[in-house]
Parts: structure tokens; sequence; C-alpha cells
């Protein structure tokens, strides 16, 4: 099995959930400072169809029909895991945007974050499937079919016990081999690693996690042999239409009610079949005492 690093890439589109803050200090009208909505600045890794200002804006939408009514939500686009924990180290941000099982994993690894309790838009529920070209007819049709075998025999619930919800949030999940046929055709395959456990790259260069149990489980029953090539922030699309890579791991389709489902679909992809979701959730770095 090859692995190789591509610059600049991401796979991931992260829906932003809430944090309410206080609001201190007064206008110049006397007015109290209760009646001016307090600003939350949230890093969340890099959209490619949609700018900070457009998410920020959706996101307010969101918090009005939440009911949210002193808090207003900017965003602050980083290109991967590590550059969002140092923005909230350094003060740029006052949380991060992650799914639920992803901040489980960061926070017991990591004791100067903390998740934060409110769940304003904790109901929020992102999608994660495979992106192709939509010329790849084909291997759209084998990854979904399999997808769907994989959920009627019950293979993606036990990877997802295994890999996410029974795994020890604070060890590393071991390596996955990933089998390999003698002159069978090879998938090339994006993996980033800045969802643990979802999406990793142990520090040895080796992809593990939930997304390379289940890749090594599509290559078992396709017949075919997969390349795992490791890829930053955000270059998937342009990895992909140059046919660096066939298939983008764990593209996200968001699934609510004021977002629209394209909101980070470029031109030019299709979207497979989704093999998991989860909610979000937003770390914080803990009270300094």
């Amino acid at each position: 099995m090859k692995f190789k690093k591509i610059a600049k890439g991401i796979l991931s589109c992260l829906m932003a959930g809430a944090l309410l803050t206080g609001c201190g200090g007064s206008s110049g009208d006397d007015k109290p400072a209760a009646d001016k909505p307090a600003e939350t600045k949230i890093g969340m890794l890099s959209h490619l169809n949609a700018t900070e200002t457009t998410l920020g804006e959706m996101y307010n939408t969101l918090a009005d029909h939440a009911g949210v009514k002193n808090a207003r939500y900017n965003m602050k686009f980083y290109d991967s895991l590590r550059a969002m924990q140092m923005g909230i180290e350094a003060g740029e941000v006052a949380e991060v945007s992650l799914y639920k099982c992803v901040a489980k994993y960061i926070v017991a690894n990591n004791d100067k974050f903390k998740i934060t309790k409110d769940d304003a838009f904790g109901k929020l529920r992102d999608s994660f499937c495979f992106a192709v070209r939509n010329d790849s007819i084909q291997l759209k049709a084998d990854l979904d079919r399999i997808i769907d075998e994989m959920e009627k025999d019950g293979t993606l619930d036990k990877l997802v016990s295994k890999y996410i919800t029974a795994v020890d949030k604070g060890q590393a999940p071991p390596a996955v081999e990933i089998p390999k046929t003698d002159g069978a055709e090879s998938i090339k395959i994006g993996v980033t690693g800045d969802l643990p456990p979802l999406d990793m790259v142990l520090a040895d260069n080796s992809p593990a996690g939930f997304n390379t149990a289940l890749l090594a489980e599509i290559a078992k029953r396709l017949g075919k042999n997969v390349e795992i090539i490791q890829i930053d922030s955000s270059a998937r699309a342009t990895a992909l239409a140059s046919k660096q890579i066939d298939v983008i791991f764990w593209a996200v389709v968001p699934a609510g009610d004021h977002l629209p489902a394209d909101l980070d679909k470029p031109d030019g992809l299709e979207f497979s079949a989704p093999y998991f979701e989860d909610s979000i959730a937003h770390i914080r770095l803990k009270a300094q005492s």
C-alpha cells in the first residue's frame, strides 16, 4: 500500500454549533448590555463553496429559529485540525466546531480543552459519504451498493461500535491492514487525518480509524486495491478533478432544515449514499486558574 502526501486538501464540511456567551460593558446611549447580542467567533474547517460570512449568516438564522436572540456568530476557516487547535490557543477564536465523536476524542487526549455545554444547535447532524467525479458512474454505483450491503448485513454498525462508540478515547486506535489483491485495479482515496477517530493518520503515517476500517472492507468486497493518499486541507476538489485521487473520504452532506443540501458540493462532484452521521459539538479552552 502506497501512502503519499498532497498539499492543501480537505474533505470535511463541518457545521457549527453554538456557545452562548455573556454580555459585558454598556453602550453610549446607556442601554443595558444585555440588549446587545454578544459575538462569538467560531473556528471550523474550510469550506469550498461557502464563505465565512455566508456561514455566519446561516448560523445566525439558525440561532433565530432556535430562539437564541442574545448571541451572534462569526466564522473563521482553518485548513487543518492542528491549525484550529493553535488558533483557539492563540485566542483567534473562542471555540472550535467539530463532530461529537471528534470532540470527545480531542478532549480525552488534551486536557486543555473542554466540550461546551450549550446545545442550541446540537440537533444538527451531518452525513458522511464519499465524493467522486461525476463521470465516475460505475465507481459511485459500486460504493452505493456496498454501503447498502454493509448497512443491511450489520457490518456498518459493527465498525461504528468498534472504531467510534467503543474506542478508548484516550488511545489511538490500531492501524488497519488494507487487503491487497495481486493484479487488481487500484482506487486512489484521499484522507486528511483531521477527524479522529473517524479519519486518522498515526504518528508513523499509518492510516487508522473508522474510515480506514470501512475502506478495508470496501476494498475486500470490491476485489480492488486501495491506495491511500494523504491530503491537507483545501485542495480536495483540485486533487479529485486532476485525478490525483479517485475518491474523497468523508465528504459531508448537511442535514438541516435551514441549510442547503449542496452547501459544500463543488461542481463536477457526486456524493455516494451516506455511511455515518454525527451531531455537532464545540470545544473551547478550559478556564485558567
